[in-house]
């Protein structure tokens, strides 16, 4: 489920976030669906169960997974985290449109590059 780059200059909470985040988004895990314990996910993966724990936090924090006293994790509604996630990319998207428009590069010159057919590689 999980693999950890240690080639990757990230924390490990963070790719450990960032993994979860994305089998979330993706409907890997679906809403109310049970996070792995920290201590089993810990031992899977032979990190401290502190590492896992902090994950656990930010995907709690920014509304990912919730916490059942005595029951564990769970995911969060997918819904609500996808339209979020849309919002969020879409918002960097335009973000990156408008400095490329301001350089030059046109929108045809944009969309070829975004199916892959064509325009220059940096």
């Amino acid at each position: 489920m999980i693999l950890i780059d240690y080639k990757d200059s990230r924390p490990i909470y963070e790719q450990v976030y960032d993994k979860f985040r994305l089998l979330i988004l993706n409907g890997a895990l679906k809403s109310n669906d049970k996070m792995p314990s920290v201590r089993t996910l810990a031992m899977e993966l032979s990190i401290n169960p502190n590492t896992i724990q902090r994950a656990y936090g930010e995907l709690e924090r920014t509304g990912y997974i919730y916490t059942v006293k005595g029951r564990g994790n769970f995911v969060s509604d997918t819904e609500g985290l996808k339209q979020e996630y849309r919002r969020e990319v879409f918002g960097r998207l335009d973000e990156v449109c408008d400095s490329a428009l301001k350089a030059g590069i046109t929108v045809d010159e944009m969309i070829s590059h975004i199916k892959g057919n064509g325009g220059e590689q940096p």
